[in-house]
């Protein structure tokens, strides 16, 4: 992998990291045009590593929400174990003891539980070819272009981030699971997930972008150290200055979704989708281009 691949992995992960439209669908995508001869195992390497850029990126943008958070859990809990008061956890109490914040630090826990273990029992198919098939790529676009449509017109977009709950946690923690095959979408499913239990469409990219977190570290640096082993002697220079890239261009993308959700709908991403699945289908089916 050259310095100038990596940059350009670097760009294409950046942006499509936290837009709905599948980054590894991209990123697969743009190694075939690259030509990047890597294979399944390093290709996966290197999408992970590099998306650890794009975890400094949402660590930066949401520095205060994190420190906030983390603060709150530590403190909230603190002064219920010092009270000995263990009547304080029942759930019918739970919001007049527990702030909204430390409360946000289970919910992002109890989220992120079900794409670890989905993630460990599967690890060898996620590495393997079959997450690079582009069959499995387009169709999960499309699909997920349905579901986020649907998503669109059924939920009913009231709640905020001060009413998140465990409903919100497990929906879009199960959700984030759906984005193990490649061409869902991280960002994508988990928004779903929250526009079907009723999020508007600010909150389910916020939750969405705080419960991405721990999956994005935990697949990044297990990668990482597989990475020294797998990747080609020379490219690890390259492919860090990528993952620089990726978190510039991450938090530019985290800062305009944002602020586009607050007014617009996921239309254009859905159409966007759309057209990507089925054109590489249509190219599929037509034998223009290789599955894999």
């Amino acid at each position: 992998m050259t310095l100038l691949q990596a940059i350009l992995l670097g760009i294409v992960q950046g942006l499509t990291e936290f837009i709905p439209i599948s980054s590894t669908a991209h990123l697969v995508l743009a190694g075939r045009v690259m030509n990047l001869g890597l294979t399944p195992e390093q290709t996966t390497a290197s999408i992970a590593v590099i998306q650890l850029g794009t975890l400094l990126a949402v660590i930066a943008y949401f520095a205060p929400d994190i420190w906030n958070i983390s603060w709150a859990f530590v403190h909230d809990h603190f002064v219920l174990l010092k009270s000995g008061r263990r009547d304080q956890f029942n759930r019918a109490n739970d919001h007049a003891r527990l702030s909204h914040e430390a409360l946000l630090g289970w919910l992002v826990i109890i989220g992120s539980i079900p794409v670890a273990v989905v993630g460990l029992l599967f690890k060898k198919q996620i590495e393997g070819a079959f997450t690079k098939n582009l069959w499995v790529i387009a169709t999960m676009m499309v699909v997920v272009a349905v579901l986020l449509a649907i998503a669109e017109i059924v939920g009913k977009k009231r709640r905020r981030m001060q009413d998140l709950g465990i409903k919100d946690s497990l929906a879009v923690g199960f959700a984030q699971c759906l984005a193990l095959i490649p061409g869902s979408s991280r960002s994508g499913s988990t928004i779903m997930a929250g526009l079907f239990v009723g999020e508007v469409r600010e909150t389910a990219a916020r939750f969405s972008f705080l419960l991405s977190m721990p999956a994005i570290a935990a697949s990044g640096l297990l990668e990482l150290k597989e990475a020294l082993h797998k990747l080609p002697s020379g490219s690890l220079s390259a492919l860090a200055f990528g993952t620089l890239i990726s978190g510039l261009v991450g938090y530019a993308s985290i800062w305009f979704l944002l602020r586009y959700l607050r007014t617009h709908t996921t239309a254009v991403f859905v159409g966007y989708r759309f057209i990507v699945g089925s054109a590489i289908l249509i190219m599929l089916f037509n034998g223009r281009i290789s599955a894999l």
